[in-house]
């Protein structure tokens, strides 16, 4: 949807890592949406992959460099929400980082004062303004019946979650889980910029040992097809309705 693009290959960036999960396709797009400049990533990095959390994370820095305000992030979830049905889009309003309980934490390390303070606050993660004009659109558009609200849960990956993970996460209060964002939102909102998140739910994960259910890669894949056009309307709308005055966007 860019208008007068500009790509680079992520091969082709020195120090950038590279996207090796099938269908992110490793580019950055520079362009404009709607007379909005945006920068985008077609795929983007996790810890399955194999790279330290730093290196996962060093896009958005990037992006602070290139005078990015806002930061809109998309990813593939379970949904552990009994209330949640295949093909929901979940605006999330707060997240559980369970690496980080076990002190993986892509701020870990020295602390680059260029970017942000030593202790950043992470009650206002999810720019609660960006979230409300989210459901908003999201209304308008006559997406009601499946735009949700609610926490989202980061895993290590890249197995999916066992059953007993399941339960532990649901009762934790999590409503969905995925492999993503969570990294890259801490180390956005360390930089000072907004941050708004949206989940597609490309499957219910199984909390019950007598399902036959199983969760894969390809149905994830599916489900994310079903939903893109809609998926696509509600992000380029939220892009040409936020209030900046220099507004750059990922």
């Amino acid at each position: 949807m860019l208008k007068d693009q500009v790509v680079f290959n992520y091969k082709d960036i020195p120090n950038f890592p590279q996207s090796t999960v099938h269908g992110h396709a490793g580019r950055l797009v520079f362009g404009t949406l709607k007379g909005r400049p945006c920068v985008c990533m077609q795929g983007r990095f996790h810890l399955y992959e194999g790279y330290p959390i730093q290196k996962i994370t060093l896009p958005m820095r990037i992006f602070k460099m290139l005078g990015v305000e806002t930061v809109i992030l998309t990813n593939a979830a379970g949904g552990l929400n009994q209330d949640f049905k295949v093909g929901d889009i979940m605006v999330i309003k707060d997240h559980i980082n369970m690496p980080g309980f076990a002190g993986n934490n892509p701020l870990v390390g020295p602390n680059d004062e260029r970017f942000g303070v030593r202790f950043p606050c992470m009650s206002d993660a999810y720019d609660r303004e960006l979230q409300q004009l989210a459901v908003d659109i999201g209304q308008e558009l006559g997406y009601g019946d499946f735009l949700k609200e609610g926490v989202y849960c980061v895993l290590g990956g890249p197995s999916f979650e066992t059953i007993a993970e399941c339960r532990i996460l649901h009762k934790l209060g999590a409503d969905a889980v995925g492999m993503s964002t969570v990294h890259e939102v801490i180390v956005a909102r360390h930089c000072g910029m907004r941050v708004v998140a949206l989940s597609l739910i490309t499957n219910l994960v199984v909390m019950d040992y007598d399902s036959q259910e199983k969760a894969n890669h390809e149905d994830v894949l599916q489900a994310s097809k079903l939903r893109a056009g809609q998926l696509e309307r509600l992000v380029s709308t939220v892009v040409t309705r936020i209030d900046h005055p220099n507004s750059n966007l990922i």
